[in-house]
């Protein structure tokens, strides 16, 4: 089979989809890759993948925009002609979907997280919800990365019930994020991977922070992501350099490889507002490490309260900092143990082998 793999970014299928790609390649498939062209672009060339660029601006909505993409992504499939599509982030889900439906090719669909979109009552979150009540009628599989965006669908009749499947988010390549030795540091570091939205908590940890400093916790904060101020909810970049400036946090800026930072870490702190399934929570598990996270969709399926970490209530910079305090005054055996629990869940329930074969299998169903 001929199969396409749409995405936001090079990146992303780069480094969260290409055992997928591999996978897909020893069994005979041809594997086309469509997304914005950067850094990453020839890694998937040099894999053996059909690269074909296209303009996506992650960013928020623009009606002008959005329609050519429609039109832009109409071309490159019906150039590929390709037999299934698989599409994964917002843009690709909504308006791959509607593309792919002009031509009549199949697709899988993906949702990674719905974003604050559907946090909110109001004109964007009506357009939104339109969007995929048309758009996913066409997917042969939806795919959700966690049970509660898939009832949300399901109860305000987005999706139809006969497409829909749970997968254990993108999966965790267990092989190479390793359990690591248990160290603790002699100053304890909190370490928040994240993107510099507000979407994310970071204003929440920054507070919280603060508050901590001010009670006198002997700790460092690190903040480990990349500044983004020309996103509609990107923190100014003058703001950051506040934080810097004043010691407030380590920042750490953007790495190619998370492991070390994680490593380093005693524990991994993600106040998000809502996820998928969050991406660097399965990697501080799959490592061992302790996780504080906010009490909402995607963070409650990859954290257990207690368990392998501590949730704190959404938008509660007091409570989050009260978690992360409980975190730093845990004695070693719990943080080993918490740690230990983690690695032991991503073992029975995040392997990417899981993952694969849910696409494999549903592959072969549609051949």
């Amino acid at each position: 089979m001929k199969v396409a793999i749409v995405l936001n970014t090079s990146w992303n299928i780069y480094n969260f989809r290409m055992n997928l790609v591999r996978s897909l390649q020893a069994q005979g498939h041809e594997v086309h890759t469509v997304a914005p062209a950067d850094e990453y672009t020839h890694h998937l060339m040099e894999a053996g993948c059909v690269h074909h660029p296209v303009k996506m601006d992650s960013r928020g909505a623009n009606p002008v925009k959005d329609l050519a993409l429609v039109f832009e992504l109409y071309s490159i499939y019906r150039k590929i002609r390709p037999d299934v599509i698989l599409h994964y982030t917002i843009k690709p889900n909504v308006y791959g979907s509607l593309a792919a439906s002009l031509l009549k090719i199949p697709t899988i669909n993906n949702v990674c997280g719905l974003g604050t979109v559907f946090l909110k009552k109001d004109l964007l979150s009506a357009v939104a919800m339109f969007l995929y009540r048309i758009s996913f009628r066409f997917p042969k599989k939806v795919f959700f990365q966690n049970p509660d965006d898939l009832n949300l669908f399901l109860n305000k009749k987005l999706v139809p019930s006969s497409t829909v499947d749970l997968l254990p988010g993108s999966g965790i390549d267990l092989g190479k994020f390793q359990p690591v030795s248990f160290k603790r540091n002699e100053k304890f570091t909190f370490l928040l991977i994240s993107r510099l939205i507000t979407d994310k908590g970071v204003l929440e940890y920054i507070e919280a922070v603060k508050q901590l400093r001010a009670e006198g916790l002997d700790a460092r904060f690190q903040v480990l992501g990349a500044i983004d101020p020309e996103h509609k909810r990107g923190i100014k970049r003058e703001v950051i350099q506040e934080w810097i400036n004043s010691g407030i946090i380590e920042y750490l800026g953007t790495t190619k490889d998370v492991r070390h930072f994680i490593e380093s870490a005693d524990c991994v702190v993600l106040p998000s507002y809502r996820e998928g399934t969050p991406r660097t929570l399965l990697e501080a598990a799959s490592s061992s490490k302790p996780i504080v996270a906010t009490n909402v969709p995607g963070c409650t399926q990859v954290v257990e309260d207690k368990i392998n970490g501590l949730l704190c209530n959404l938008k509660d910079s007091e409570d989050l900092a009260a978690k992360m305090r409980t975190m730093a005054n845990f004695d070693d055996d719990t943080l080993k143990s918490m740690g230990a629990n983690g690695r032991k869940k991503m073992e029975a329930e995040y392997d990417e082998s899981i993952v694969i074969d849910k696409y494999l299998h549903t592959l072969a169903e549609l051949a």
